[in-house]
């Protein structure tokens, strides 16, 4: 583990191979790399000295070898040395995320999440760097120091002394100034993580910063931050630059010497020219590796500094085990004792005291009491998710705290107020429980792909209430060109048979695409081509910046009264909307974007009165764009003169001649026999737009549509469809109820032997609420152990125990009609609910 090894151990233990065949390469490279300063000397003091051509070309041509296969091998080493360090650091990011996530729920509670993100993220990217050439580096560099001062020494002994007696005070000042430069390094890691921490902090309460217009507040903080680490990193320069200034001055006062010396000597006779020129350019070839050493050393610092903040963060043991070493895995019936338990957090608060409670298998046990009373912290110790610290809880005949994670996680369904949904897509939200089991080893009996039959899906779906939402997603999906090939002739088939028994009952809720009518449910673009883009995009966005768009705008006399068109919605909508920006609801009447208020404001002042032919072109090709995507239907504020709609019908079929002949895959138009292929399911069976979202209009095109798809067998396909609908990050394309059934689907899929509950139904409503009590109340009854955290006290009327909690006690337990004739703290629960 990546907290118990120490820094060295990564690059001493991993790729041997590729390391030997590094210093296998290293070698190579230095004797190449003081091959051509032989070959200087000898042209020098050779070739050219007695004017002998082949020596020369000799020489050069192994000089010109020398340096090309310096090279390629010097190239083989940068890249050796990058895969190296990128697979070490492949394995320090995995073996930290999994130490990570399996550390307790309390370390979390007190630690940052932005300090997680972090480590895991950029302050390990720089321990890889360096342990990439952490063995390479070195070696070369030595090596090849050595190399060039043994080649110089028997140049002249004289020289390469001198040379080299600079190192020594570098070697006792640059460590000095390194010292301070880490102290302030390790202080911007800590800064760093505080603002990363303020940051992802903000970012996950955006909702309140908008509810507060904490904006100041928050870029305070900020500030503070950043200005921290503009300091740190002023006084770091200081010093790095500090050190490299240090690292040039010595390295420019050893070409002094030797020019001094010599030149004396070469003067007097005592030293060749060749010698001297070849001496020279050692010197040179010496600066190099001694710089890397420097970096090296600079980056060995900033490696260790980081490596030890990380592992003093995450210096903690889980709770408990993964698997068991020396049995198999239990497997647990679902009876669960809690014998005299006691749970404290830090500073030893007290959250449960002397608890107590049994419930055998079947069971449904309910708990109670106002907040803070400590029945979700129950809930959390009886579900693993906390390790209790006196007392004991026992699963069948297990100690819980004994058990590890394996043992107890495929049998218990854990389901939260607010379950987290991650990334991706519904449905590897639902299966999480199952494919996680799949991956541990300990999969459901016959479930060899952690991904159970669509049917046992689609099945829970519908004892959680999730089918209509799986509908909606399928329903609003753009399918891809497979399953659009597969189900595209079925579906204009649909089509014809929709159309054929709901055209005239849904007149009212949808607008059919029709050729020779307007669509008052559809843009001004949409109506002129009648169709959409084959690359994408709103018709409205692409077709103003088309010049041949324009250009066939002109032809048939449509430019002008688009433009007019636009300048009258600036007019009429400007003056309402522009002292109403706090409020959005009126903007969605109108094709101006809140965004956009200043820019068509500016036109309202400058040319609202103007005469057309004295706007500018911009302005003009701004109105055009505003006119094309008027939607009458939608844009109450708007009205299009019946001419305008008229002349627009009368363009399209001009439209799409005109296109034909000059770009004729421009375009798809909408035909109801072919199948619309960038428009979604539902656009496609109706081959229209529904005229409000509202739920109404919604459900009876769901009663509609459904009848249809299950008579086509299509039914299941489109829930198939809607379950790879993409949550987005958190869920937070989806609402709450939504993100409350999907945890329940979650923990069903399961089929645990233990269910437990904390609130799960909060967020629902009532017929959400009451469709999976009686799923708890008839498929599984006595069949899984139930323990619920309720908020509804009239869920659990019918529940074997309900366990009353006050200050991390139970203070009564019975069934509900025995605790209310008692007249005790569950009559005024009861009551206060009431």
């Amino acid at each position: 583990m990546i907290h118990k090894k120490p820094l060295w151990y990564w690059a001493l233990t991993r790729c041997r191979g590729l390391q030997a065949l590094l210093l296998i390469l290293i070698v190579l490279t230095i004797f190449f790399r003081v091959f051509p300063l032989e070959m200087q000397k000898r042209i020098v003091n050779d070739a050219i000295r007695f004017r002998k051509i082949d020596a020369l070309y000799l020489y050069c041509a192994l000089y010109l070898g020398a340096v090309v296969l310096a090279g390629i091998f010097k190239y083989a080493i940068n890249v050796i040395q990058g895969y190296i360090g990128q697979r070490i650091l492949y394995e320090l990011r995995t073996g930290l995320y999994r130490h990570i996530v399996r550390l307790p729920i309390p370390f979390y509670r007190r630690t940052a999440p932005g300090m997680v993100i972090s480590s895991v993220t950029g302050e390990l990217a720089s321990v890889g760097d360096f342990l990439g050439g952490a063995i390479a580096v070195p070696a070369v560099n030595v090596l090849t120091l050595l190399t060039f001062g043994v080649y110089m020494f028997t140049l002249n002994p004289l020289l390469a002394v001198l040379s080299v007696a600079i190192y020594p005070f570098e070697i006792l000042l640059i460590p000095m100034l390194q010292k301070r430069f880490n102290r302030l390094n390790s202080e911007r890691v800590t800064t760093t993580r505080k603002l990363s921490n303020v940051v992802g902090e903000a970012i996950s309460g955006i909702q309140e910063i908008h509810a507060n217009a904490g904006y100041a507040l928050e870029a305070r903080k900020v500030d503070r931050l950043a200005k921290t680490l503009l300091d740190l990193r002023h006084r770091m320069n200081l010093y790095r630059y500090g050190i490299k200034f240090t690292n040039n001055f010595f390295q420019s006062l050893g070409p002094f010497l030797l020019f001094l010396i010599g030149g004396y000597l070469s003067i007097t006779g005592r030293f060749s020219l060749g010698a001297l020129v070849a001496f020279l350019s050692a010197y040179e070839k010496l600066y190099d590796p001694w710089k890397e050493l420097m970096e090296f050393y600079q980056g060995y610092q900033d490696a260790r500094v980081a490596y030890r903040r990380i592992q003093e963060a995450f210096d903690v043991e889980p709770e408990f085990p993964l698997k068991p070493s020396d049995r198999a895995p239990v497997a647990l019936q679902g009876a669960v004792t809690v014998q005299d338990l006691m749970f404290e957090v830090e500073d030893r608060v007290r959250l449960l005291d002397q608890v107590s409670l049994q419930v055998s298998p079947g069971e449904r046990v309910a708990l109670v009491g106002l907040s803070g009373s400590g029945k979700s912290t129950l809930a959390m110790v009886m579900a693993q998710l906390y390790r209790y610290t006196q007392g004991h809880v026992y699963v069948d005949q297990w100690e819980l705290k004994d058990l590890t994670k394996i043992d107890v996680t495929p049998h218990l369904g854990f389901v939260s107020q607010y379950p987290f949904i991650f990334d991706g897509t519904l449905k590897e939200n639902i299966v999480y429980g199952r494919q996680a089991a799949l991956l541990n080893g300990n999969p459901l009996p016959g479930d060899e792909t952690g991904e159970p039959p669509l049917e046992e899906i689609l099945r829970t779906l519908e004892f959680v209430g999730l089918t209509e939402d799986v509908l909606r997603f399928g329903l609003n999906t753009v399918l891809d060109e497979a399953k659009e090939k597969a189900l595209g002739e079925r579906i204009v088939r649909l089509r014809q048979q929709f159309r054929d028994q709901w055209s005239d009952a849904l007149q009212d809720a949808v607008e059919f695409f029709d050729a020779k009518t307007f669509l008052d449910y559809s843009s001004v673009a949409v109506n002129i081509i009648f169709g959409y883009p084959v690359d994408g995009g709103r018709p409205c966005e692409i077709l103003p910046l088309r010049p041949r768009f324009r250009r066939f705008l002109k032809e048939v006399e449509l430019e002008e009264p688009l433009v007019r068109l636009g300048l009258d919605v600036v007019n009429r909508t400007v003056p309402l909307l522009r002292d109403l920006r706090d409020d959005p609801f009126f903007f969605r009447q109108s094709p101006i974007a809140l965004e956009e208020m200043d820019t068509f404001q500016e036109i309202y002042e400058h040319y609202g009165a103007a005469p057309l032919e004295r706007l500018p072109p911009s302005v003009q090709e701004v109105l055009l764009g505003l006119a094309l995507r008027v939607v009458p239907g939608k844009h109450k504020m708007v009205v299009v003169p019946r001419e305008l709609k008229e002349a627009i019908l009368k363009s399209r079929s001009l439209f799409q001649q005109y296109c034909l002949q000059r770009d004729p895959n421009a375009f798809v138009y909408y035909s109801d026999t072919a199948y619309l292929g960038a428009r979604t399911l539902l656009e496609n069976i109706l081959f229209g737009r529904l005229k409000e979202e509202d739920s109404w209009a919604w459900a009876r095109i769901t009663e509609a549509v459904v009848d249809l798809l299950k008579r086509e067998n299509l039914f299941h396909t489109v829930l198939e469809i809607g379950l790879d609908f993409p949550v987005g990050s958190k869920g937070d394309r989806l609402s709450g109820g939504q993100k409350q059934k999907v945890g329940i689907a979650r923990a069903f899929l399961k089929h645990p032997r233990i269910l437990i509950m904390d609130e799960a139904t909060a967020s629902l409503d009532m017929a959400s609420q009451n469709r999976i009590q009686q799923f708890l109340d008839g498929e599984i009854r006595g069949k899984i152990t139930v323990i619920s955290v309720a908020h509804r006290l009239e869920t659990i009327r019918d529940y074997d125990k309900i366990a009353v909690m006050k200050s991390g006690r139970i203070v009564e337990i019975g069934r509900y009609d025995e605790l209310v004739e008692k007249k005790g703290l569950f009559y005024e629960l009861v009551h206060g609910h009431g």
